[in-house]
């Protein structure tokens, strides 16, 4: 998992459930779960070893985000 590469959040489109994003200061990977408008956030998930603990999560705003954690660079097929 470490040699995946991440980058910069630049809009909100790229924060889909799902995700695997990481701060940009620490190595931890966590998953994205679904956007709560109640809570106004998205709720982030811890991951270890490629298993996701539901047991444990936080809700981070969309601008914290943004400014302190990278998303996993995922490269999509084109049905042509």
């Amino acid at each position: 998992m470490m040699n995946n590469k991440f980058q910069n959040i630049s809009d909100a489109y790229q924060l889909v459930s799902g995700a695997r994003i990481k701060g940009k200061k620490q190595d931890e990977i966590f998953e994205l779960g679904e956007y709560d408008a109640n809570k106004r956030g998205y709720t982030v998930y811890p991951v270890d070893n490629g298993v996701r603990y539901d047991d444990f999560s936080v809700v981070v705003a969309e601008k914290e985000l943004k400014n302190n954690f990278l998303i996993e660079v995922i490269k999509a097929s084109i049905a042509a």
